[in-house]
């Protein structure tokens, strides 16, 4: 059976895993910031006429096509699954994570941002470097009136090791195989929405310096990382001092976008959960292509 479907299974002995913010029905488009799960590590975040949308990867080629041939983007489905996007941010350059970022970057006009292995990557795709934004980290950038910024990070472990580990230094051929497109400089995401703040971390490690001080109301948080991380759920949440955390990168990416996911082998999904739930937050699990909405400013809506 799939995961999703047993997950659904346990909704009445767990109700607190599957949390949403049903108090919030009542306020316009115009008072909410919607968080879509695009699975991966792939979120779409909407508010106030603004679309962001980080390591978007809806492609997701089959086990043969991913470990044998060039990765190609699936053109007509990203333009169906993500219509708008005003800038595409991208935490590591892995091809789970932006393959398909450099042609939503040419459908929509949004800006590519992230590090200068990012940057590369959008090069090798063709994209001007009018739509590229580079970044080190620990600088604001705007984004509308919505502020983003990167934090330095590093890339957890994977079965014990790191996989495809240093900088892209020139364009990659593209279409690119997976072994092309190393991970680059990390980055931790911080949106900045000026009633709302969410932090996207979309791998398996994290720098404890850099996330100090950042409070945030919502965290993306990469499933993956408890296994490599020691207390990885405590530190997050010692660090961020978030609400409500998101899990995400627990599918094998390796499912079509549209047929039910399967976990990660390793990944302990309820122990996750309950973890979260113990560390003082409330989890909102959340299926692929599903919607939480938040309000724009915490004090339009009781919590």
């Amino acid at each position: 059976m799939a995961l999703w479907k047993r997950m659904i299974g346990l909704r009445q002995a767990n109700p607190e895993w599957f949390c949403s913010h049903e108090g919030c029905n009542h306020l316009g488009a115009a008072d909410t910031v919607s968080i879509t799960y695009l699975g991966t590590a792939g979120f779409v975040i909407k508010g106030a006429g603004r679309t962001l949308v980080l390591d978007p990867y809806v492609s997701r080629p089959g086990v043969v096509d991913t470990l044998a041939r060039p990765l190609v983007p699936d053109t007509a489905l990203i333009r169906a699954t993500i219509p708008e996007a005003d800038d595409v941010l991208i935490g590591h350059a892995h091809y789970d994570h932006i393959l398909d970022a450099p042609d939503l970057c040419r459908q929509t006009g949004a800006r590519l941002i992230g590090s200068d292995s990012t940057i590369q990557v959008g090069r090798a795709a063709g994209l001007p470097e009018s739509q590229l934004r580079a970044t080190a980290g620990r600088e604001d950038i705007a984004s509308g009136s919505w502020t983003v910024r990167g934090l330095p990070s590093r890339h957890g472990r994977v079965f014990g090791r790191i996989p495809f580990p240093g900088d892209i230094t020139a364009p990659p051929p593209w279409p690119p195989r997976m072994a092309d497109l190393r991970h680059g400089l990390v980055l931790n995401w911080i949106v900045d929405t000026g009633g709302l703040r969410i932090a996207h971390i979309d791998s398996a490690d994290f720098i404890n310096e850099e996330l100090a001080g950042q409070q945030v109301d919502v965290v993306c948080l990469c499933a993956i990382g408890r296994q490599a991380r020691p207390d990885f759920v405590k530190d997050v949440v010692r660090l961020l001092k978030p609400r409500w955390i998101i899990p995400c990168h627990w599918d094998t990416m390796l499912t079509p976008l549209h047929e039910e996911p399967d976990l990660i082998p390793g990944v302990d999904l309820p122990g996750l959960l309950n973890e979260i739930l113990a560390a003082g937050c409330e989890p909102l699990l959340t299926p692929m292509l599903g919607v939480q909405r938040f309000p724009a400013r915490l004090e339009l809506c009781p919590l």
